[in-house]
């Protein structure tokens, strides 16, 4: 169970109630229900294939109940959209796999780099790119999503796994989180050390600062849209086609001649006598054009609300100065980034630290977040640098003349140069190593040999 110092990391409420009286996942009826079933937790899922506007009405009104079942289901079917799903995963996938700065206690960080019985680092082995993909997804178009820390027979560490968010329900009545498992309504208590909750829509209501809203209800038009024009191209692409038999003709002759129309194939010829006509009836509507503009219409408020423009997607009038809309782009990147890191950082290394190294390694601790920045950014940070360092040293000289002298502390925070303050053994340190220092400790034999030569 969480430790006090774990609490104050997650920032739990004063108010918050304790859950020892309610179900959770220590208890031994839920443990003797998983070995049952494998481990799994979750219930079978529930898909609904069809949606209409009326049913987004109807998740919007679940989950300000705190049913995030419907809105879950939403979320899973848009994903069959290839627009959505790519979009996505440019903001989930690409990101897990980024490079990762690690901050805080070295020997802790040294652990988690080195790698275990497989290729991949411990953290990545307590936290796969698949799971924190997921992840970062449902936060995404939900607003909130779940996982649990999983023993793992063999190793001192667990194994991050991301759980189906359409069993959660919050109560509002006791401000609590639960789970619909297959043991009962279990109490969801983040940072446990078995439970990760994250809620990067915000801590109350989170539901109301996902994606699926917009997206649900642009993906709900598209998908009829693309019914309609499939129907359309059914029934009415392939025109009909029309046989004419002059007023003469017998019913054997007018027979003879629709038989012969009916077997219209590729490259057919028809020798007509006078009479005798063939033809094709089309359809002279246009109505079918307006269900290319409600797709036109869905995919750019689908692609609007997940990129934040249009430019880095499809190009446009704009796409000259592309500096403006490639740096919307990284910023949403890094917002994803930040939700999912601080939950890793607050709920999932915390119980791991405190476990392998005891509570008092919980202050510094470890903490990472993403490297998000382009390459083109980091060189441009560079060359920053250079030029700040190259404006301070002429600075210094300009000043000198006047007494006087600039404040680089100040010049390094407003160009958020990291930097850190010598301490008394760093500058210990750097006399040892320095040149001059090292000439006057060598015996005087050795100098005296190098004045001669």
């Amino acid at each position: 169970m969480p430790s006090d110092h774990i609490d104050s990391l997650l920032g739990i409420s004063t108010y918050t109630k304790p859950t020892k009286d309610l179900l959770d996942l220590y208890s031994t009826a839920v443990e003797r229900i998983r070995v049952a079933l494998g481990g799994n937790i979750a219930p079978l899922p529930i898909t609904k294939l069809r949606w209409y506007q009326k049913d987004l009405e109807r998740a919007v009104q679940r989950a300000d109940t705190g049913d995030m079942s419907f809105m879950s289901q939403l979320w899973q079917a848009c994903q069959g959209d290839g627009t959505i799903k790519g979009l996505l995963n440019t903001r989930t996938d690409g990101l897990v796999r980024l490079p990762k700065i690690y901050k805080g206690d070295d020997n802790i960080i040294s652990l988690l780099k080195s790698g275990s019985d497989s290729v991949r680092s411990v953290f990545d082995e307590m936290h796969p790119p698949s799971e924190l993909s997921k992840l970062a997804n449902d936060g995404i178009g939900l607003g909130v999503f779940i996982g649990e820390r999983v023993p793992v027979r063999g190793r001192d560490y667990p194994v991050l796994v991301r759980l189906d968010p359409q069993f959660l329900l919050y109560r509002w009545s006791d401000n609590q989180w639960f789970y619909r498992s297959v043991a009962g309504l279990i109490a969801i208590v983040p940072g446990d050390g078995r439970w990760v909750l994250g809620t990067p829509g915000g801590r109350l209501t989170p539901w109301q600062g996902g994606s699926v809203r917009p997206v649900g209800g642009a993906w709900i038009d598209k998908s009829h849209a693309k019914m309609h024009v499939a129907n359309w191209e059914a029934k009415l692409a392939n025109p009909a086609r029309v046989a004419i038999a002059p007023h003469g003709a017998g019913e054997e002759q007018q027979q003879s001649w629709f038989q012969a129309v009916m077997s219209w194939g590729i490259n057919t010829t028809f020798g007509l006598k006078p009479g005798y006509d063939v033809k094709l009836l089309e359809s002279n509507g246009r109505g079918y054009e307006s269900f290319g503009k409600t797709i036109e219409r869905a995919e750019r408020e689908i692609i609007l609300t997940l990129s934040g423009q249009e430019v880095t997607t499809d190009g446009g009038a704009g796409f000259l100065n592309a500096d403006m809309f490639r740096q919307i782009q990284v910023d949403l990147i890094k917002a994803t980034a930040d939700a999912l890191s601080y939950t890793i950082n607050t709920q999932s290394l915390p119980p791991w630290i405190e476990q392998k190294f005891g509570v008092g390694s919980l202050n510094p601790g470890v903490a990472f977040e993403w490297d998000v920045k382009p390459p083109a950014d980091k060189a441009s940070i560079a060359n920053t640098y250079i030029a700040l360092a190259n404006a301070i040293n002429q600075l210094k000289m300009a000043l000198d003349s006047e007494d006087l002298k600039p404040d680089v502390k100040a010049l390094l925070n407003d160009f958020n140069v990291p930097y850190e303050i010598k301490t008394e053994i760093m500058r210990a340190h750097e006399l040892e190593l320095s040149p001059e220092t090292q000439d006057e400790t060598r015996p005087a034999q050795e100098q005296n040999e190098d004045e001669n030569l």
